[in-house]
């Protein structure tokens, strides 16, 4: 375990440019998943061959022992009643039998969620090879940890959600007793034999240290040779090696030992999980007012919608663009207020009687509806407003978030229809990591220039001086634009461009060069 430590730590600091999106992060990130999939594997294999070799040995366990005492005591009393003694033992064959299945089955699709989510986070961190935009890679990285934490959790744990996501950076200090604890262990079986190794290694750097500088001082060919292959070492780049190094290490050991010891899955049995479900009358009235008001509000808006702006203008004094950017974040907040009533109450609510159930899928299939019109009117009114005032990119963001409240209200549906919550939150955090990968492939600083360019030819003014603060992932598109307002945008953002390593090559900015 403390090599595949040590490689993923080392890989992290040489591969990682921590300044920006590159070709190493992903490099560093299939290095570090391979080093604990090594280890796990190996420590798997392990396992079961010690459990052969116990079972097969010549002194039983206690539980084997039990075990052959029931299949002698079973055969004998079959034997006296004159049947046949080994088809007793059929029986329990076949129980074992179930369980080894079972566990398999359980194995299987522990091991399918933890190769969604390593590739999950592999792709996000391998937008920062084709995208330059920091902005959208600092998403890309956070989502990845989080793919990643889900990852090593496996199947749904019985902490919750909140600590699935977050599990590995927790279980890496957790995990510092545990290999102190090893490492006492080792001290105690081979610790003379580490330690000479350990010696050795002291004794090669320090020779090291003393002879190259002399070897260089003494030859000039020699010494240019080996400042060409030998890294710069500044303070500031010690610091960051070292940082890279025990983030990267530690993410490493707090996966390795979720996967040695990992938490309690959670129960899968149905019923509510609170200590006193809601009646019908507790949970129908306020969720039925809310229903109603949304209809009513709903009916207004398609009355808008059909009215245009003239009746937008009599009705409420505003044009088009101001109702459209008076309303959008009322509506966002109302949506993500309304999606926390309809959780509380389907993990509330009593499921005993069959008109229980019909009530709460018909009332929380209504809202939800309902909000999806509310969310298509928020999308609808930040659109009417960028075509009036201009794309940005913090804009086209919050389109994106609304979007995935959308799909998010989709699987509300669907588990109120089966009255089942404990799929939602990973399936929410699953449909956000494929929302932001399908922006980043969008490629959301392109889209923002490229709808203003369009704004521009259609008599709107251009701001190029908000273009000019985008990243090189614009590039492509500017081919759209005559000199000199090309170089009005572009020449800034070449200007901010500098050299690359080879851990730090990206796409977007090698296309811009």
């Amino acid at each position: 375990m403390l090599p595949a430590v040590g490689i993923a730590g080392v890989s992290g600091a040489a591969l990682i440019p921590l300044d920006r999106p590159g070709i190493g992060w992903v490099l560093a990130a299939v290095v570090a998943a391979s080093a604990v999939f090594v280890v796990d594997h190996r420590a798997r294999r392990a396992a079961a061959g010690a459990e052969e070799a116990s079972a097969d040995g010549d002194r039983p366990s206690a539980r084997r022992g039990a075990d052959d005492r029931r299949m002698v005591g079973a055969g004998s009393a079959a034997v006296g009643s004159g049947q046949q003694p080994s088809k007793t033992s059929v029986p329990n064959r076949e129980a074992a039998a179930e369980d080894v299945a079972g566990a398999r089955d359980v194995g299987t699709v522990r091991n399918r969620g933890r190769l969604w989510w390593s590739a999950a986070a592999l792709m996000l961190l391998a937008v920062g090879t084709f995208r330059a935009a920091g902005w959208l890679f600092v998403l890309c990285v956070l989502a990845a940890c989080v793919a990643g934490s889900l990852a090593a959790v496996g199947r749904r744990s019985a902490n919750g959600v909140w600590y699935d996501v977050i599990a590995v950076p927790i279980e890496s200090f957790a995990a510092l007793p545990w290999v102190y604890a090893a490492l006492s262990r080792v001290r105690g079986s081979g610790g003379t034999r580490s330690w000479r190794v350990a010696g050795s290694v002291a004794v090669t750097v320090a020779l090291l240290a003393v002879f190259v500088p002399l070897l260089s001082g003494a030859d000039a060919t020699f010494a240019k040779m080996l400042a060409s292959v030998t890294p710069e070492i500044a303070a500031d780049s010690v610091v960051r090696w070292i940082v890279l190094f025990v983030v990267v290490g530690l993410g490493s050991l707090g996966a390795m030992y979720l996967l040695a010891g990992p938490p309690a899955e959670a129960a899968t049995g149905g019923g509510p999980e609170i200590g006193r479900s809601l009646h019908r009358l507790e949970w129908a009235l306020p969720v039925g007012a809310l229903t109603a008001l949304f209809a009513v509000f709903v009916g207004a808006q398609f009355v808008a919608l059909f009215g245009g702006d003239s009746y937008v203008q009599r009705t409420g004094g505003l044009t088009y663009a101001e109702y459209a950017r008076s309303g959008f974040w009322q509506l966002s907040i109302v949506t993500m207020l309304t999606l926390a009533v309809i959780l509380v109450v389907l993990r509330g609510a009593s499921k005993d009687s069959v008109s229980d159930r019909i009530w709460l899928r018909t009332l929380l299939c209504a809202i939800s509806l309902l909000s999806l019109v509310i969310v298509a009117s928020a999308l609808g009114r930040m659109w009417t407003y960028q075509q009036a005032y201009g794309f940005t990119v913090l804009r086209v963001l919050v389109e994106v978030c609304e979007l995935w409240l959308g799909l998010v209200y989709l699987l509300v549906i669907a588990a109120v229809l089966r009255l089942e919550r404990a799929w939602l939150p990973r399936a929410a955090i699953g449909t956000a990591m494929a929302t932001l990968l399908a922006l980043a492939v969008l490629n959301p600083e392109a889209l923002v220039a490229d709808k203003n360019i369009d704004r521009w030819q259609h008599g709107k003014e251009l701001d190029t001086e908000y273009l000019s603060t985008l990243s090189p992932d614009i590039f492509p598109v500017m081919r759209r634009l005559p000199e000199p307002l090309r170089a009005e945008v572009l020449d800034p953002i070449r200007a901010d461009l500098d050299g690359d390593s080879w851990q730090g090559w990206n796409l977007s900015r090698a296309r811009a060069r």
